[in-house]
């Protein structure tokens, strides 16, 4: 059984698959990393990070999607599964290799995201696939990372989009709503990053596919051994 670990339930919603075990962090790494481990023992065999990220390289666009080759933080790399990462590769032909940055709080503009990537040299950055990464090499498990990017590096996200995410991964409309009231001058901004959302939220669903390979009989799964994903 294959682990997807998002940040969003929205996320959650658009890869969902048959028999596909997902934990979604809602911001939260601690809680996230508690509910991974249940997945895990509860019979998760693989674990991927898949969802939406900010651009670090600022060649990358809105929609660019990134299959990680290495998670990395400001003192820890973890690499991806070799087979694995190449199968996805081979499976979302607009895809990129690149390393993903791992953060437990929003990078939210851009003197932020120039500075993570001067440190790192990361393509990417979001807040669930080092602790993801993490779990799995701690329990021998094959990891990998699809992410596609929903606000470019010279982004700076409004204040309502840094706090409207619920400990569930869903909005939270009270606070939301009530940074509005306070500032109604962001309203443009957070329109715009709506918009650049939606245009990334459909490429990751383009990209559900990879979780069900036995929907493509042209690529074979990744050759896992005994960890190789079973659909049926």
């Amino acid at each position: 059984m294959i682990l997807a670990v998002t940040g969003l339930a929205r996320e959650a919603r658009l890869i969902a698959r048959p028999q596909l075990a997902i934990a979604v962090g809602g911001g939260d790494s601690r809680a996230l990393r508690t509910r991974i481990e249940s997945a895990v023992d509860a019979g998760a065999r693989r674990i991927i990070s898949m969802g939406v990220c900010g651009a670090l390289d600022p060649s990358l666009a809105v929609g660019d999607c990134i299959v990680a080759t290495e998670v990395v933080t400001e003192d820890e790399s973890f690499v991806t599964h070799h087979a694995w990462t190449r199968e996805l590769l081979a499976r979302i032909p607009a895809a990129q290799p690149g390393a993903v940055a791992g953060t437990d709080t929003i990078v939210a503009d851009g003197a932020a995201k120039t500075r993570l990537h001067h440190v790192t040299r990361a393509a990417t950055v979001d807040m669930e696939s080092h602790v993801a990464a993490r779990v799995a090499r701690e329990r021998g498990l094959p990891f990998a990372a699809v992410r596609v990017v929903s606000d470019s590096a010279d982004r700076a996200l409004p204040p309502a989009a840094l706090i409207a995410m619920s400990p569930t991964g869903g909005i939270d409309f009270y606070a939301l709503l009530h940074s509005l009231c306070v500032n109604p001058g962001q309203i443009p901004a957070l329109l715009r990053t709506a918009w650049e959302a939606e245009k990334a939220f459909r490429v990751l669903f383009s990209c559900r596919h990879v979780l069900d390979p036995a929907l493509d009989p042209v690529l074979a799964p990744a050759d896992l051994g005994e960890l190789s994903l079973h659909v049926g």
